[in-house]
C-alpha cells in the first residue's frame, strides 16, 4: 500500500486479525511517510490502545488513516470509531495509571502523550471518536547550519 495525500483509507476494528492488520498498515504508510523508528513505534503503539479500545470497550467500529500534508512536513491522522456505549467519566479515563486492565496499560492519557496532537469525542449511548495526529519530524541540521 503506498501513501497518497489526501487518501482516507477506513479500517474494520472487529476482531484481533483486524488490530494486528492495523498496526503492519500504520507502521508501513509511517515508514512511507519518513517517519522515523521512534516515531513510527510511538505512532503504532498509541493507534494500538486505542483500537483495542474501540473493539474491547466499544463492541468493534473501524479506524480512518488519512496521508496529511501541511505544507512543510507530511502526517498521519488516525480516528478510532465507535458506536458503543461510550465513555462515562472521560476525566476518569484521562487519568494516568487508569485502566481496565485490558489494553497495553497505557490508557488513553498514556496514547495521549505519544503523539503530537489528540482529540476525544464521546457520548453516553452514542460512541466514541478519538483522533490522533502525528507529524513527521524534521532530521536536525547538521552543525554550522
Amino acid at each position: 500500500m503506498q501513501a497518497r495525500l489526501g487518501l482516507t483509507t477506513r479500517i474494520p476494528i472487529g476482531s484481533g486479525a483486524d488490530l494486528a492488520g492495523a498496526r503492519r498498515r500504520i507502521r508501513q504508510i509511517a515508514n512511507e511517510l519518513g517517519f522515523n523508528l521512534i516515531q513510527q513505534t510511538k505512532l503504532v503503539t498509541a493507534a494500538s490502545e486505542l483500537a483495542r479500545n474501540t473493539l474491547v470497550h466499544g463492541g468493534g467500529g473501524h479506524m480512518d488513516m488519512t496521508v496529511l500534508d501541511d505544507g512543510r512536513t507530511r502526517g498521519l491522522r488516525l480516528s478510532c470509531v465507535d458506536e458503543g456505549p461510550g465513555i462515562q467519566d472521560i476525566d476518569l479515563a484521562m487519568t494516568d495509571g487508569y485502566t481496565t486492565g485490558q489494553g497495553l496499560g497505557l490508557g488513553l492519557n498514556g496514547a495521549k502523550r505519544l503523539v503530537q496532537e489528540f482529540t476525544l469525542d464521546s457520548r453516553p449511548g452514542q460512541g466514541t471518536t478519538v483522533t490522533i495526529t502525528d507529524w513527521v519530524s524534521a532530521p536536525p541540521f547538521p552543525h554550522g547550519e
